[in-house]
């Protein structure tokens, strides 16, 4: 069993920076895929990033440039710097780590305002 706690969300204005954390227990941690998704009022969840174990990145395309994702396996941490927010970021934003089942956390509001 894996427990993820998300931290770092927030109200921010356009053009501003978040830095979200996603702490998980257990001590496996490092060979994990970990993502962020996130879902907006009256959507459906969409991936944001994902890191593999090895360092690897996706990323959506409507993040590309300005979302990065990282890990700190010794933390058992994974981060998802934000910057350049737009309105349409707009979202709770959850953390995920999949290692053949999926482990979900509670969602961190993002809240992008002008």
């Amino acid at each position: 069993q894996v427990q993820l706690v998300e931290s770092g969300g927030g109200l921010v204005q356009p053009g501003g920076s978040l830095r979200l954390s996603c702490a998980a227990s257990g001590s496996i941690f490092s060979v994990f895929v970990m993502g962020w998704y996130r879902q907006a009022p009256g959507k459906q969840r969409e991936l944001v990033a994902h890191i593999t174990s090895g360092g690897s990145t996706t990323y959506a395309d409507s993040v590309k440039g300005r979302f990065t994702i990282s890990r700190d396996n010794a933390k058992n941490t994974v981060y998802l710097q934000m910057n350049r927010l737009q309105p349409e970021d707009t979202a709770v934003y959850y953390c995920n780590a999949h290692l053949i089942v999926n482990y979900w956390g509670q969602g961190t509001q993002v809240t992008v305002f002008s």
